[in-house]
């Protein structure tokens, strides 16, 4: 075979895997983008449903109010995570992308100033976990609160999950007697959102 007849025969191989290259780094914007969306969602659908205050008169209550583009949600967006999990009988790991949702500008900077100490403490939240225990959609909330506490402590905050699990708590009929949470009402971190979740 002459040396131009193998190159028209590499060629099309050449760009075939080129082409399965760009369809799956198109599958995985994709669904990081849906991802986004869902927690976007979830969180505005939730954070209505904080809003509504019942005052001492229960023919007066609170409507929501309308956005205000001037106390947009904020986000602090972390750099992807990978990191091997703690399964002992197959080596697995995560790849997670976090956006940390701050109070304010304040806390962003705060944030950021202490990111070197927060991304540690993220990191040895997830290697503490087996691929079982994050599969689950439970298994990612804990995990979600874990982290939050524990991106909370390099500014000043002792709290654990537990804290973070109020509303879970509650929706399970007769969990017993939760001991009182001792979290602040205002948080420089108020919530840790998945922006992509992969375990492999």
């Amino acid at each position: 075979m002459s040396a131009a007849a193998a190159l028209a025969v590499d060629t099309p191989k050449k760009g075939h895997k080129k082409l399965i290259i760009i369809v799956l780094a198109v599958v995985v914007l994709l669904a990081a983008a849906a991802g986004g969306f869902m927690v976007f969602k979830a969180r505005t659908a939730h954070a209505e449903e904080d809003e509504v205050e019942v005052d001492a008169a229960p023919a007066k209550n609170k409507q929501p109010e309308a956005f205000d583009p001037k106390h947009a949600p904020l986000f602090v967006n972390l750099e992807p995570i990978t990191i091997n999990l703690a399964d002992r009988d197959v080596d697995r790991y995560a790849q997670i992308v976090i956006a940390l949702e701050v109070e304010d500008d304040k806390s962003s900077d705060h944030v950021k100033a202490f990111m070197p100490v927060i991304r540690n403490n993220l990191l040895m939240a997830v290697a503490n976990k087996t691929s079982e225990d994050v599969r689950t959609d439970g298994g990612r909330r804990l995990l979600a609160a874990e982290m939050q506490a524990q991106a909370l402590r390099p500014l000043g905050y002792d709290l654990n999950a537990e804290d973070f699990m109020e509303s879970d708590a509650s929706a399970h009929a007769g969990a017993g007697k939760r001991k009182k949470s001792h979290k602040p009402a205002k948080l420089p971190i108020k919530a840790v959102n998945f922006v992509n979740f992969i375990v492999q």
